[in-house]
C-alpha cells in the first residue's frame, strides 16, 4: 500500500504505528504524525462521540483544564477584546470563564454550534482548546485560523505535543479514534512559519501563535 501524503505539508509520509486498532504514519518533512483518511470515523460517529463528554462548564476539574488558555487571555487582553472560542464543544467553558468577567466571546462548533458567519469576522483573540488534534485537514484549518485573527491578534491552542515522553504505541492519547492528526514540536515551528506567524509560544499546557 502506498503511503499516504501529510494532511498539513503535503510531503511523504513513513509508517510509525501499526497496531490492531491504530495506524499512524509520520510526515518527513514537518514530523506530523496522522491517521490515514480510510480509518476516521464518519461524521455521525464523531458527533456520538463527542457527545458522550461529561463536558459541564460548572466543573470545577473542567474549569482547571482550560485554565491555561482562560487565564493568558485574561492576561493579555482587556474585556472589550473580541474573541471567539473555535470548537467550544458541547459545554463552552471557555466562553462561560470569560463572560464572567465581563469578556466578549463567541463560541463555534463544527457540530454544536455551527455559525458560518463567525468564521466571516476578525477576531483579537482566538482559543481552540483540545481541537487541532481532531483536524481532518489541517492546513485548511490553520489558513481559517489565521484568517480570523486581526493584526497582532493571538491563537490559543491546548492539546498534547508527542514529545517521545513515552513510546507512542503506548502513549494514552493516540487511543482517542477522533484524534487523527498528532503534532510534535517541529510541526508546530512549521505551522509558526508557513502561516507567517510573527512568534510561537510552547508551554507545557498551552502553545501560543501570535500574528
Amino acid at each position: 500500500m502506498t503511503s499516504p501524503t501529510c494532511p498539513l505539508c503535503n510531503s511523504i509520509a513513513t509508517l510509525f504505528c501499526e497496531k490492531p486498532k491504530h495506524l499512524f504514519y509520520k510526515c518527513n518533512t514537518c514530523d506530523g504524525i496522522f491517521r490515514p483518511k480510510y480509518t476516521f470515523l464518519t461524521a455521525e460517529e464523531e458527533k456520538s462521540h463527542y457527545e458522550k463528554h461529561n463536558n459541564d462548564v460548572f466543573d470545577e476539574r473542567y474549569q482547571a483544564f482550560v485554565s491555561p488558555i482562560v487565564n493568558a487571555i485574561l492576561n493579555d487582553f482587556s474585556p472589550e477584546a473580541k474573541g471567539l472560542d473555535f470548537g467550544s464543544g458541547t459545554g463552552p467553558v471557555i466562553a462561560k470563564m470569560l463572560t464572567d468577567k465581563g469578556y466578549q466571546v463567541q463560541n463555534y462548533d463544527l457540530f454544536f454550534a455551527k455559525e458560518p458567519s463567525l468564521l466571516k469576522e476578525k477576531y483579537d483573540y482566538v482559543s481552540c482548546c483540545e481541537v487541532m488534534e481532531h483536524f481532518h485537514h489541517p492546513y485548511q484549518e490553520f489558513e481559517l485560523l489565521k484568517s480570523l485573527l486581526l493584526p497582532k491578534g493571538k491563537l490559543y491552542c491546548k492539546t498534547a505535543v508527542y514529545n517521545h515522553q513515552t513510546p507512542f504505541e503506548n502513549w494514552y492519547y493516540k487511543d482517542d479514534f477522533t484524534h487523527v492528526f498528532i503534532y510534535q514540536l517541529k510541526t508546530l515551528e512549521w505551522i509558526k512559519t508557513e502561516f507567517h506567524f510573527s512568534n510561537l509560544i510552547i508551554k507545557e499546557k498551552l502553545i501560543v501563535f501570535e500574528n
